[in-house]
């Protein structure tokens, strides 16, 4: 056994007390894809720095706790208002600590074509569509945080579109954690499965009702069949004591177009892995990201877009802004395999500094096995940009609002990339929430 073996076993007792729990359902097809993870997680070694994936995030912090499965608990009407974005016409999924909560969502008068279901429903109706996607793109046998989720998965959302269906309304997921002073577990889990020739938009938020220190463990798979187009916006704003651990699997068909965009300022420890696969031609991804860290604050952000077909495009933009003694980790790496002739990619990772203390590893990849392509990569390291500064101050403008003006002018060429007006106005609000707050300590 391994030197973590206190947590595994705190582990092992919840996943008997889960058992336990489950009455009938333990019998099901369902449980046993549970168990075999949990043997799966139970095998396999923690990763640590000497692990080249995790060579510049230490998860000890982590593994020093001890988290237990929550119990039902109930939002007031201001846990919900606080959180949920204003203004948003969309279809609402709540859930609280994990689990569904139907009476604070909003499914009504759902468009013809789409389903939208909680995913504990369809686990204990053996819905044989779950049954067929669940698992298959986030393999979990050599994934020790993916085996536990798949492990303890006991909700989250399950989003089907029809072929030739363009869904109007985004689908809206906030996946609210009230932890009080318990150290929960939460380990949400969404399927989103789009047929031929459909369109859709996805936002899942990640927020916290207080301070407290607990744990997420949440995946997601997203299937795009051909010619689909999906456009996915996750902002992870959790506790600022929080642990995030995220995988994200896109599972892409012949022309299709796939979006995504990351806005993260929460967690003490954040890690987000995210994996887009082209398997027929034609195909588009664009991988945009904005991190804004502080304190002792740590992201991590590891991408893989493996080009296996030819002629398909990828962008890849990911920006940080880290203060204090906080640490930022990009970790970037495209595929182009030997037939994939005429690919276009394009990555790049861009970093300001705003302390002596705080610090970015950031490494951009490209491995190219074909010889007919175009491809950059690249990555900035630095403080804000003296010769703007120095203009803006010849205009009349002071020291504090020049650097407010670059700081968001820096953090919204990401943001301007969301088509979604109430999340890209809700991002904004985030960024100049959070500079204004470093003025004021400053």
């Amino acid at each position: 056994m391994d030197k973590y073996k206190n947590i595994k076993e705190s582990f092992l007792n919840n996943f008997k007390d889960f058992e336990n729990s489950l009455n009938g359902e333990s019998k099901s097809d369902f449980h046993k894809i549970r168990k075999q993870a949990f043997n799966n997680f139970y095998e396999l070694d923690f990763p640590d720095r000497k692990n080249e994936e995790w060579r510049y995030t230490n998860i000890s912090p982590l593994l020093q706790q001890s988290f237990s499965i929550p119990n039902n608990i109930k939002l007031d009407a201001t846990d919900l208002s606080n959180h949920i974005l204003k203004g948003i016409d969309a279809y609402v999924m709540i859930f609280v600590n994990g689990k569904f909560s139907a009476e604070h969502s909003h499914l009504e008068n759902i468009q013809k074509g789409i389903k939208i279901r909680c995913l504990a429903d369809c686990i204990k109706n053996n819905d044989k569509d779950l049954l067929q996607h669940f698992g298959k793109y986030a393999d979990c046998k050599n994934n020790i945080f993916t085996s536990l989720s798949t492990a303890f998965t006991t909700d989250g959302a399950f989003i089907t579109v029809d072929d030739n269906c363009v869904i109007e309304k985004p689908i809206y997921l906030l996946f609210l954690t009230k932890a009080g002073n318990v150290n929960i577990q939460t380990q949400p889990r969404n399927l989103i499965v789009a047929g031929k020739n459909s369109q859709l938009k996805v936002i899942e938020h990640f927020s916290s009702t207080d301070n407290s220190t607990y744990f997420t463990n949440t995946i997601t798979e997203i299937v795009a069949q051909e010619n689909a187009v999906i456009d996915h916006v996750k902002l992870q704003e959790e506790s600022i004591n929080a642990f995030h651990i995220a995988r994200m699997e896109v599972d892409q068909e012949r022309s299709s177009n796939f979006t995504s965009h990351l806005i993260s300022t929460g967690g003490k420890l954040s890690r987000n892995d995210l994996t887009s696969k082209f398997n027929g031609e034609g195909g588009e991804a664009m991988l945009n990201g904005l991190f804004l860290i502080e304190k002792d604050q740590l992201f991590d952000v590891h991408s893989f877009i493996d080009h296996a077909k030819p002629n398909c495009n990828s962008h890849e933009h990911y920006k940080g802004i880290l203060d204090d003694n906080s640490h930022g980790v990009f970790n970037g790496k495209i595929m182009v395999r030997k037939d994939a002739q005429k690919t276009n990619a394009f990555q790049e990772n861009n970093n300001i500094l705003l302390s002596t203390n705080s610090l970015i590893n950031t490494k951009p990849q490209l491995e190219i096995f074909a010889d007919d392509v175009k491809c950059s990569h690249g990555a900035t390291i630095g403080q804000l940009d003296n010769d703007a500064k120095f203009y803006l101050k010849s205009r009349g403008i002071g020291e504090e609002a020049s650097k407010e003006i670059l700081l968001h002018a820096f953090a919204s060429d990401v943001v301007n990339h969301i088509k979604i007006d109430a999340v890209k106005n809700y991002a904004e609000e985030i960024i100049t929430e959070r500079i204004n707050e470093r003025k004021k300590e400053s």
